[in-house]
């Protein structure tokens, strides 16, 4: 997979109301400096590097909530709003690079990022703590963010994905475990999940850095075991350096593989030969599939890009929606102010709304921040005091090289 390594290059894009990428290299103008021009916000994504595939579908996501929120429009003059988006390269440095740009260069209020919980922990303990700025994860799990309240997201915690994991396991009848981890928030902390609520044995966890090109001495160690079950907690491009090593050795008949929801991308299946690892059963989070607004969000997706949306994508259009209605909310368009209201418009009590429009006629009808309830397409928000949002959870598995989507867990 191609990856960005020139840092010289401009990694920003203003993302407008057409879903256009646009402005490369250059900006309608500094955040505060045209009263009459777009509100810009910033998001960190992962256009390139092990976390590309969920930074394509974020943003395609994140278009969609535009075409909304530009054309109702946002506060009394119904003023637009501009999506600044700088590429993580799935890494932290880089990453805190790009939050640095967007919050102390270009000065926006609010930061959309990251998709990677160690490059999110990186950006709020290097750029973001501190500060006024808000910022909202669109995609980071690692329980380990729980720890900052003020660092918030709208996907879940990995905490309860992991204890559905290891119950799964325990549930198929497996007692030794073999287990590997990328090493970094996301990795340790879900690797800390399932180990305190498994029952049986992990006979080994064996960490790996991100982008290894060859990771032949941790299938070696955990091939070591003897362990019939092996647990990834990777990335997608991890997860295929896995698969064709122990494609490779022949053991993909031997072993029962288990991973959670970053083992799940049309570039695995793209990438490694057929029948490698058929049978793997996961855990990811899920959309709320049934519902109307996930629904119609859904036939928006496939009518605009013709493929069927993620609940990662999903959590990516929230994260800009409930953004445009915090602040169409506050006082002002300062993080403090954004801060203040954040949460009273994503939580009970309040009319249930699904869109910025909706939250509007609220304002406009003399309604305070806590008579609206955001719910999104990916289900409801009902974010708590870690800063962390309600969440469902979905089986899926490997059968014939294609993805199956299984029972909700409860």
């Amino acid at each position: 997979m191609a990856k960005n390594r020139n840092r010289g290059m401009v990694r920003r894009d203003v993302l407008k109301a057409t879903g256009a990428a646009v402005a490369v290299g250059g900006l309608a103008g500094c955040v505060g400096d045209d009263a009459d021009g777009p509100y810009e916000i910033g998001m960190v994504d992962s256009r390139t590097g092990s976390l590309e595939p969920f930074g394509e579908r974020n943003e395609r996501g994140v278009e969609l909530a535009l075409e909304h929120i530009n054309d109702v429009g946002i506060g009394a003059d119904d003023r637009e709003l501009d999506v600044m988006v700088e590429d993580s390269e799935s890494l932290p440095e880089p990453g805190i690079d790009a939050a640095r740009n967007l919050v102390e260069q270009q000065g926006v209020p609010l930061l959309i990022g990251a998709v990677g919980s160690g490059v999110t922990m990186g950006i709020h303990e290097s750029v973001i703590e501190g500060t006024d700025t808000v910022q909202l994860s669109q995609n980071s799990t690692g329980a380990v963010l729980s720890e900052e309240p003020d660092l918030l997201r709208i996907s879940p915690s990995g905490a309860e994905k992991g204890r559905h994991l290891a119950e799964i396991v325990e549930d198929d009848g497996y007692e030794e475990v073999a287990l590997t981890y990328v090493n970094n928030d996301y990795g340790v902390s879900l690797r800390d999940v399932f180990e305190e609520n498994f029952d049986g044995d992990v006979l080994v966890t064996v960490g790996h850095e991100e982008e290894e090109p060859s990771l032949s001495g941790e299938v070696s160690e955990m091939e070591g075991t003897g362990a019939e079950a092996w647990i990834f907690i990777t990335y997608a491009e991890e997860f295929t350096v896995f698969v064709n090593e122990i494609y490779d050795r022949g053991l993909h008949e031997e072993i029962q593989f288990y991973g959670a929801e970053s083992t799940i991308a049309d570039t695995i299946l793209e990438n490694t030969p057929e029948g490698s690892h058929d049978g793997l059963v996961g855990v990811s989070e899920t959309a709320p599939t049934e519902e109307e607004a996930y629904q119609n969000y859904e036939s928006r997706f496939i009518d605009e890009f013709d493929t069927e949306p993620t609940v990662w994508s999903a959590y990516a259009y929230d994260s800009v929606m409930l953004s445009a209605i915090a602040v169409h909310v506050a006082d002002e368009f300062e993080g403090e102010a954004i801060a203040e209201v954040i949460r009273d418009v994503s939580n009970e009590p309040g009319e249930v709304v699904n869109d910025l429009g909706e939250a509007k006629a609220i304002v406009d009808d003399g309604g305070d921040p806590d008579a609206i309830n955001y719910e999104g397409v990916s289900g409801p928000i009902e974010l708590d005091e870690n800063g962390d949002p309600s969440g469902a959870y979905q089986l899926y598995s490997v059968e014939d090289h294609e993805y199956v989507w299984g029972d909700f867990l409860i």
